[in-house]
């Protein structure tokens, strides 16, 4: 039986032709639609997929920071210091990685997947017309050549390797934001000339040697035909720029622990700090070091001048908004009654702080650098400003992202050992580096602490350098530095020879940093809220503890302490009384009322580092303690040029403290049970110098 669409749809079939076109219409518009929805429901399988792929991503890191933090719950708790929690993090990614290499393997589905597509070039975006619809495709990068069936392999450990932005925009920052913010002023400030000095001056030369070390190494590797791509003089450069940013997170936190001198924490951790700042400058100047002509790495004078000014022009830039943001936030907390809120006040402060970074990365600046000064900043001035409930926060809440985004980069350094798709390992080059790095190490430290030992009161040991010298690892910003651009052959070496040299220096010279300091024989236990140093200079009757209060700072301090304090904060003098006359209605605008409420009392500690020597020797002079036989107590000390006021505040403090005698050069008088015999004069041996009564702190 013959089939008749007329017949079929209830027509004749004289009009059968008529409905024709139209039925054929709707078959196609059919037929499409089926076609569309099941390319919906395979898109959103596909999205579904992705989505369940990137969480289990996601929880591999969280179990990799759940599993280190209880490993070092166990090492503080077995007082185990030869591996910190930096390398602990280190060895779980590696563990990690290696399972997600050799261990775990995607089923492979070719059916959807295109091996050769005729095009010349690799785009960023790639639009491909599919019978009229268009999609959309974004490069991801070069897949391991010549393995093309292991393309689902490869894909899943693309998956765990993160953009290199998700680094530098969101755990750089609280990482350099609370090395700035939690700084230990006093003495970052007494060692100032000395940490600019390493942090500038050795960061350069360190660069420039590494640089003609390896470039030197680069020119033998190409004529034995060790050399697999193009490396440039100043791909060298740019390498040395990148392995001088040190990070010695371990040492330091054995210092802090231990209490290791306060001057060498405060040469290492200063120099730390401002180092990574100069080595992201460095090489953003060397990257834009463009000579004229066809040879773009040849060496011209007006292309070293250029990359110069925008090694200047870029760090003041970033300088400047950093302190401005500081300055800004500042106000913000002087002038609103956030205070009441405090968490509103807290996250203004964590938001203005994090902006800083964005700002001027947005700007064409150096985030690292301007979020950096706006820490100090924020930790000079806003902090004052907080209320007590947001001063707690603020430092818990940066103190908590810091540990958990600089373990987070250092397991992921272990897991892109093995996850990165495009490593290049020379065995020529590696050595060549790790050789470059300790002449470079030795080129900045030894020379810089012979020409400052010249000028300073407190020279810088021979010990102190070597531990210097031993402490210079590398970390954080190193890795984000190498991993930001790992397009080309000398970049992916670089990439790959830096985490060696990263993991060699966390886990060899951190966890050698207990023998260190026993063989140099470093002084532990120092309290870092004691002016006195073991390096300290004592004379008898006088003792200078102001290592480097030149007038520059004395300069700073008295600006500080009459403007910029009493504009941006509740203390200090009030304006009134420090600006001229005809600046009288400004500056009862700019002032608070609690200015006037704290004018006659001293705040902060600033002031520590600039007092001259005959303050300092007053203060220390001798006390005489008698006590009678009724256990009745009498001071007397000499009188000096300053009056009464500082001997009735050191009798108080005697008087809260009666058994601590911990003035240098002090007698205690006792009384015998014999009123024939004389006294008994007890010459106690030199205690360390004694807690003064300092005003209440605005920093814990």
């Amino acid at each position: 039986m013959g089939f008749t669409p007329g017949l079929f749809l209830g027509v004749k079939p004289s009009k059968t032709l008529v409905f024709l076109p139209f039925l054929l219409t709707l078959l196609l518009v059919g037929s499409q639609g089926d076609n569309n929805a099941m390319d919906n429901v395979a898109t959103e399988r596909l999205a579904e997929e992705s989505h369940r792929q990137d969480s289990a991503n996601l929880l591999i890191f969280i179990m990799l920071l759940t599993l280190t933090i209880l490993t070092i719950w166990l090492f503080k708790h077995r007082r185990f210091r030869f591996l910190h929690e930096t390398g602990l993090a280190m060895i779980y990614g590696l563990l990690v990685g290696v399972i997600l290499r050799f261990g775990v393997h995607v089923p492979a589905s070719m059916s959807d997947v295109i091996l050769n597509c005729a095009v010349n070039a690799s785009p960023a975006t790639l639009l491909v017309n599919v019978s009229g619809r268009f999609y959309e495709y974004t490069l991801k990068g070069e897949v391991s050549r010549g393995k093309g069936h292991q393309v689902q392999d490869d894909e899943m450990l693309r998956k765990v390797t993160f953009d290199p932005e998700v680094f530098f925009n969101i755990l750089l920052p609280p990482i350099i934001f609370h090395a700035g913010y939690s700084l230990k002023r006093r003495h970052f400030f007494r060692n100032i000339g000395s940490i600019l000095a390493y942090a500038f001056i050795g960061t350069v030369i360190s660069c420039f040697v590494i640089g003609l070390i390896m470039y030197g190494i680069v020119s033998f590797m190409k004529v034995v035909g060790q050399l697999g791509g193009d490396f440039f003089f100043t791909d060298c450069l740019l390498f040395g720029a990148i392995v001088s940013a040190t990070d010695p997170v371990t040492v330091l936190a054995i210092f802090n622990e231990l209490k290791v001198d306060v001057d060498l924490y405060a040469l290492l951790f200063g120099e730390s700090v401002l180092n990574d700042a100069v080595a992201i400058v460095l090489s953003s100047s060397i990257v834009a070091y463009q000579p004229a002509g066809d040879n773009s790495h040849s060496f011209e004078g007006m292309a070293m001048l250029k990359s110069f000014g925008v090694f200047l022009g870029v760090f003041s830039g970033s300088f400047a908004l950093g302190v401005a943001t500081g300055f800004m936030t500042a106000l913000i907390s002087k002038f609103t009654k956030l205070r009441d809120f405090p968490l509103l006040e807290t996250a203004l402060f964590f938001l203005m702080s994090w902006s800083t970074f964005l700002l001027a990365e947005a700007c064409g600046f150096t985030g690292v650098v301007a979020v950096l000064f706006c820490g100090i900043t924020q930790a000079h001035y806003t902090f004052n400003n907080l209320s007590p409930d947001s001063q707690d926060r603020t430092k818990q809440l940066f103190e908590l992202l810091n540990f958990l985004a600089e373990n987070f980069i250092f397991s992921y350094m272990g897991l892109t050992l093995f996850s990165f798709q495009s490593h290049v390992f020379n065995p020529m080059f590696i050595i060549g580096a790790f050789v470059a790095v300790f002449l470079g190490r030795a080129a900045n430290i030894y020379p810089l602490s012979f020409l400052l030992n010249l000028g300073r009161k407190n020279k810088i040991k021979s010990n102190f350098q070597h531990v210097m010298m031993f402490a210079g690892l590398r970390g954080a910003m190193t890795f984000a530095l190498s991993i930001r651009d790992t397009a080309t052959y000398a970049r992916q070496m670089m990439f790959s020879t830096t985490l060696l040299i990263v993991f060699f220096t966390v886990w060899i010279c951190g966890g050698g940093t207990m023998p260190m300091l026993s063989f140099m024989s470093i002084p532990v236990g120092v309290d870092s809220d004691q002016d006195n140093s073991s390096s300290a200079v004592l004379d008898g009757s006088q003792r200078s503890t102001k290592h480097e209060s030149a007038w520059p700072f004395k300069i700073w301090y008295n600006f500080d302490h009459n403007y910029l304090k009493p504009l941006l904060t509740h203390s200090g003098p009030p304006l009134s009384s420090t600006l001229p006359a005809c600046c009288g209605p400004l500056a009862r605008c700019l002032t608070s009322p609690q200015a006037y409420e704290n004018e006659y009392r001293l705040h902060d500690d600033d002031s520590d580092f600039i007092l001259n020597d005959a303050s300092v020797s007053s203060m220390y002079a001798d006390v005489t303690v008698s006590t009678d036989a009724s256990g009745s107590r009498t001071t007397s000390r000499p009188s000096s040029s300053r009056g009464g006021r500082q001997a009735e505040g050191l009798d108080h403090e005697l008087g809260l403290a009666e058994q601590e005698v911990a003035i240098r050069g002090t007698r205690l008088v006792l009384p015998m049970d014999d009123p024939v015999e004389p006294p008994t004069t007890v010459t106690l041996p030199p205690p360390p110098s004694p807690p003064r009564s300092e005003p209440r702190r605005h920093r814990l």
